[in-house]
Order: C-alpha cells, then sequence, then structure tokens
C-alpha cells in the first residue's frame, strides 16, 4: 500500500490491530505481524480522531463482546486488483457463523476452476475480520490458510460460532 493512509493502533483480544482509512472509508484491518500486513515503517499519519477509524474499533470491540454480527462500515478497496476486489465482495456475503470453501467462493464468483487465484486473493485481503476471510475453510472442512495465523482465524469461528 503506497498511498496516504490515516490510522488507529487499537487492542483486540487476538492481539494489536492496525486500522487504516481514506477519504472514501476503511481501506485496512492488520494485526501485527500479518502477512501482506504494513511493517510499520510507512509514513502514514496516526489520527485516533478519524470518525472511520473509530468507528470501525468500536464495532470491532462489539464484534469480540458478541453483539455485533455484521459490520456496517464505508470501505475502500481499492487497492486491489479488480479480481481481488470481486473476491473480496463475495467474502461479504459469507454470513456470520457460516463457513465455505476455497472451492465453493470460486463457483460463487464464476471462476471454478481459479480455486488457487481465489486463495491468493483471499491471502491479501487487507480488512481482516471486517471482509470475513477468517470464515473460508480447506475442503473437508481444514483449517488453513489466514494470514494472522491459524490460531486467530480458529478463534475468530469461535466467537462466532
Amino acid at each position: 500500500m503506497t498511498r496516504d493512509l490515516l490510522t488507529l493502533t487499537h487492542p483486540s483480544p487476538l492481539g494489536p490491530m492496525r486500522l487504516a482509512a481514506t477519504a472514501r472509508g476503511l481501506a485496512g484491518a492488520w494485526f501485527h505481524g500479518q502477512k501482506h500486513g504494513p511493517t510499520g515503517d510507512e509514513p502514514w499519519q496516526e489520527d485516533p480522531q478519524h470518525p472511520v477509524l473509530r468507528e470501525a474499533a468500536s464495532q470491532l470491540d462489539a464484534y469480540f463482546a458478541r453483539r455485533l454480527r455484521q459490520f456496517d462500515l464505508p470501505l475502500d478497496l481499492a487497492t486491489g486488483t479488480p479480481f481481488q476486489q470481486r473476491i473480496w465482495q463475495a467474502l461479504c456475503g459469507i454470513g456470520h457463523g457460516q463457513t465455505v470453501s476455497y472451492g465453493e467462493l470460486a463457483r460463487r464468483v464464476g471462476q471454478p476452476a481459479a480455486v488457487r487465484a481465489v486463495g491468493a486473493a483471499i491471502g491479501r485481503n487487507p480488512l481482516s475480520i471486517v471482509v470475513p476471510c477468517h470464515r473460508v475453510i480447506g475442503k473437508g472442512g481444514a483449517l488453513t490458510g489466514y494470514a494472522g495465523g491459524l490460531e486467530r482465524k480458529t478463534a475468530l469461528l469461535q466467537v462466532e460460532g
């Protein structure tokens, strides 16, 4: 991510998260140390008063307290390719407490042979939890592939379960 973002570091039960927003909406929600996430060296400005960042933090707190089942935030997914954006939008259609396989998600977006490409796009999802990539599982229900770590994926599914 090379564009200017405003950020907020927010505690969560699964470790600190870095939230990022543009004028268009929430553009990032990463656990510290997450694969494909920010390194901490970015020249982004911290803005704890930014309204989207504050609302995202509030909704994440409600999610972890099991009081929120669906996020209601403006999102900015412009950092992704058109294919990635299509996959990230499809992730938003997986309901709270539900899971789908990578193959099923590939079918849902009309690309049944693109399971690996779908998996790669999911791995680059910049909005952990908010765009629920943790709800995608391997064939036969196996917990595979989560940029924030499988322990967190398991914990998120338990929060919803």
